[in-house]
């Protein structure tokens, strides 16, 4: 990019927060604002509409993911808006939400550890800020190896009828209550099973089995 380019930081960590300003300013970065809060950061994005954000996962006020969820929520109303995020661990489910954001162009997922590499550090958000997705490699690994969804592979229809499944409902309840016929019911059970990886045994087991699936996934 052309000229300097224009920040807002989001960092609770004062010392790390005067750190990163203070490094950025070297590398051609305007720091528009330096914020501690997640609504601090809504409120700066909004009034600067910078070039870049960079900011933390963990912050105030919940000191949970209200950092992840501000810049998510800024991308919704900036689309062209590049975020950097930063987090302490490895949180394949953050990144997974960043990624998801926008068209999932234009971001990072760094952990804080990688900005001691300063030219690496700066480079990401250069890579990002021209369009590209940067993602710490350690996250990279843990997506790979995470467990897959078992529910994924459901039609929509077949969540249906397992969420009847999980309440007890015999076959032709369900028929019934879907306005189909328990033959169809029968083939969509069969299919479930099928794609769940549930051996063929005795099919009340088996429709246990099915419905506890359907429990772990959605808990109360």
């Amino acid at each position: 990019m052309v000229g300097m380019i224009r920040v807002v930081l989001a960092e609770d960590e004062v010392l790390l927060r005067e750190g990163l300003t203070a490094l950025l300013a070297r590398f051609d970065f305007t720091v528009l604002d330096a914020v501690g809060t997640a609504p601090a950061l809504r409120e700066a994005v909004r009034a600067h509409r910078p070039d870049l954000v960079v900011t933390d996962i963990r912050m105030p006020p919940g000191q949970r993911d209200d950092g992840l969820r501000a810049a998510v929520e800024l991308r919704a109303e900036q689309p062209g808006l590049a975020v950097v995020v930063l987090s302490q661990h490895v949180q394949p489910e953050y990144a997974s939400a960043l990624l998801d954001s926008a068209d999932g162009r234009r971001v990072g997922y760094l952990l804080k550890d990688r900005v001691a590499e300063v030219t690496e550090f700066v480079d990401n958000l250069r890579t990002v800020l021209a369009g590209g997705t940067v993602v710490d490699p350690d996250v990279v690994r843990r997506l790979l190896h995470r467990p897959r969804d078992p529910l994924a592979a459901l039609s929509a229809r077949e969540r249906e009828v397992l969420v009847l499944v999980a309440e007890g409902r015999s076959n032709a309840a369900i028929a019934a209550r879907l306005h189909v016929t328990e033959a169809a019911v029968g083939k969509h059970v069969g299919n479930i099973l099928a794609k769940l990886g549930l051996p063929p045994d005795d099919d009340t087991n088996r429709r246990v089995l099915a419905a506890l699936t359907w429990l772990r996934a959605n808990p109360a």
